[in-house]
């Protein structure tokens, strides 16, 4: 892997961002947040219109704020309507991105079973109700996130196997060819991990791929979506995600691909450098074009609150997740629909989340440095673009100097600008 120097950066809900440095890995510099149930990654108003066309203006700018603008409630609540509703708060509030539900045909009401890929008609609202969403959303310059789940889809009809593998009827009328032959198809081994229970898509058959970039195509010039989130990116190959970019040209693109951090029984190693390694392994094979969640961050970040602070220092200095290697492709959160919500598979201890709205203020960036003061069991201690101090923990500390002046503080933290 080439070593590679870059500057590195970002906002994390407590200020949390890495070092100028010289990093393994593949990679240059820059770093997003999301926070419960919603993601946070922003955007200078004098490039707005570059972005529309250009597809790397959006990572290069490094001031993206994403919200997660659903849970996996949301189905129940006539969700586009709703969402409508709040567009001028969250264009207000300096969101720059929408992620969104799926919001085609699913068996699941939530979206993540799908079957007719062209159908806009969901547990979530109207293709109607959709579109007037995302229009208002244009007004507003939020740009629409499309959910994309091509890992696996449910079939219409039976066939090899007595298994319902084909997709007669419908749009995109794959046969059982399409179908990876390690979930009843007739297709390639899987180029990735199994999603149990449902037909998984073999994207080395050509003609899947063309029809899929087809429809993503769709999304972006005729729906009205303009970034795409990769759902289950274990899945398949990055190869593919990177073909189905540079055939669509989302302006924004971020990838789940999540698998376990490194554990001694229930004890969270120190080390998890296998662990962003895997991520950033994904994001090059994409050829650089897409970011992913920072997975490594939030488990570390979640057992570091709890009395080990020292955690967020790895061994060189640097913040130990994805941002301190690769920042600019490093999309940080807390929590999502799957970690957090109702689900809670793997939830952020809610008593310990808080929101800083310092960011635009001080211009803190994707490419802001930082220099860890402090990583201990009771204090973290940092300086972020030479502009932001922050500490959080129980340990005494302030930073040196009159120029520094105290903004905020609170409950174990505290936050100083020049």
């Amino acid at each position: 892997m080439d070593r590679i120097s870059g500057s590195t950066s970002a906002e994390s809900i407590i200020g949390f961002t890495p070092s100028p440095s010289l990093y393994k890995r593949s990679g240059h510099d820059g770093n997003y947040h999301v926070e419960i149930a919603c993601a946070r990654t922003g955007l200078l108003n004098q490039v707005e219109s570059t972005q529309e066309t250009d597809v790397g203006a959006v990572v290069r700018s490094g001031r993206e704020i994403l919200l997660q603008a659903f849970n996996w409630e949301s189905h129940k609540h006539d969700w586009w309507r709703n969402l409508e509703s709040k567009v001028p708060d969250i264009a207000k509030s300096g969101f720059t991105s929408a992620w969104l539900p799926p919001a085609t045909n699913s068996f699941a009401h939530e979206g993540y079973l799908p079957q007719n890929l062209y159908s806009l008609n969901s547990s979530y609202g109207s293709e109607h109700l959709l579109k007037a969403l995302l229009y208002k959303m244009k007004q507003y310059k939020v740009r629409p996130m499309a959910d994309i789940v091509i890992n696996h889809r449910v079939g219409t009809t039976t066939g090899h196997g007595g298994r319902y593998n084909r997709y007669d009827g419908i749009p995109l009328s794959w046969d059982e060819r399409a179908v990876t032959s390690c979930t009843g198809g007739l297709g390639n081994q899987s180029t990735g991990d199994n999603f149990h229970g449902v037909p998984n898509i073999d994207h080395t058959q050509l003609f899947v791929r063309k029809d899929i970039i087809g429809w993503l195509k769709w999304l972006r010039d005729t729906v009205g979506f303009q970034d795409f989130r990769f759902d289950f990116a274990r899945g398949y190959s990055a190869q593919y995600v990177k073909e189905y970019i540079e055939g669509a040209k989302p302006l924004f693109s971020v990838g789940e691909w999540w698998d376990s951090c490194n554990y001694n029984g229930h004890h969270l190693e120190y080390n998890q450098d296998s662990h962003r390694q895997r991520i950033i392994n994904w994001i090059n094979g994409t050829g650089q074009l897409s970011t992913a969640f920072d997975f490594t961050t939030k488990g570390i970040l979640q057992e570091a609150v709890k009395g080990e602070l020292w955690r967020l220092r790895d061994a060189q200095g640097n913040p130990p997740g994805v941002m301190g290697w690769w920042p600019s492709r490093a999309v940080t959160f807390l929590d999502n629909h799957d970690t957090g919500s109702t689900q809670a598979h793997w939830p952020f201890p809610s008593h310990h989340v808080m929101e800083m709205n310092i960011r635009k203020g001080q211009d803190i960036h994707s490419r802001s440095s930082i220099r860890i003061f402090e990583a201990q069991s009771n204090l973290y201690s940092a300086v972020i673009g030479e502009k932001v101090c922050m500490k959080i923990g129980d340990g005494s500390w302030c930073p040196a100097g009159r120029e520094w002046i105290l903004v905020s503080c609170g409950h174990r933290y505290a936050v100083w600008h020049k």
